[in-house]
């Protein structure tokens, strides 16, 4: 792979002689920390163009300069089919237990909102064709839930009030400098603004008060007539991240 990122660095000018080393963490593809003349950012490097269910590089970079530009994403450096650099940036990358503090779900709320106001980007969140990719990898697993899995997924009416998602809004891709930005844009699409809300509750499992919480900041106080929007985008979110999480698993039980 050390061979990949030096190809890739001496196709972007002023980065040819960067030094660079692997960041942890990263769970779709390697990332990496590089650094030349005092500057750092953080490159990724694909074998081939990327297709559904992610954004192709350049579409993610386009996404994510708006969102910088708001900001929210951390800038955008240099990008083609395969290679993508953007700005490094020191911060406090949130863990789950940082959703326990008031202020800070009063923050992510707030960057929601900023997201979810962005231009459509122009491709719709195809989730039914993710699970189907994901279901059809799958080995070892108990066939019934798979089906049930998509058959959840393909009873989800679609959303009628598409906006900018980010679509992978985990606690790890959250980070705070101190205000929020997003990481990791490789999703970012147009989506019910109830799925970016979802991942936030469901992944993390938030108690109902906190995700109550979060859905009143995000609605200025108005958060408990849409609870049942979000307990439906919430098990839209656990059946779409099973087959993901079954899909990278030798064998599940």
């Amino acid at each position: 792979m050390s061979d990949a990122v030096r190809a890739a660095l001496a196709s972007i000018p002023g980065w040819e002689d960067a030094k660079f080393s692997e960041l942890k963490g990263g769970l779709t593809n390697p990332c990496w920390l590089v650094e030349q003349d005092g500057c750092k950012a953080v490159l990724k490097v694909d074998s081939g163009p990327r297709g559904e269910p992610f954004s192709s590089r350049p579409a993610e970079a386009g996404i994510q300069a708006r969102a910088a530009q708001l900001g929210l994403a951390n800038g955008v450096i240099f990008v083609n089919d395969t290679i993508l650099m953007t700005e490094y940036v020191d911060g406090t990358i949130w863990s789950a237990g940082c959703l326990d503090v008031d202020e800070n779900l009063d923050q992510l709320a707030a960057a929601l909102k900023k997201l979810h106001s962005l231009p459509l980007t122009g491709r719709n969140f195809d989730a039914l064709g993710a699970a189907r990719k994901y279901a059809a990898s799958i080995r070892g697993a108990d066939a019934a839930r798979v089906r049930d899995c998509l058959a959840r997924i393909e009873a989800m009416p679609l959303p009628h009030n598409l906006c900018c998602c980010h679509n992978d809004l985990v606690a790890a891709n959250i980070i705070c400098m101190p205000e929020v930005r997003f990481l990791d844009w490789e999703y970012a699409c147009d989506n019910d603004p109830f799925f970016d809300i979802a991942t936030v509750v469901a992944h993390h499992h938030l108690a109902p008060e906190r995700a109550t919480y979060l859905l009143n900041a995000y609605f200025d106080g108005d958060g408990e007539r849409w609870q049942g929007q979000l307990a439906r985008q919430t098990e839209f979110y656990d059946a779409l991240y099973w087959l993901w999480n079954a899909a990278r698993s030798p064998a599940v039980s």
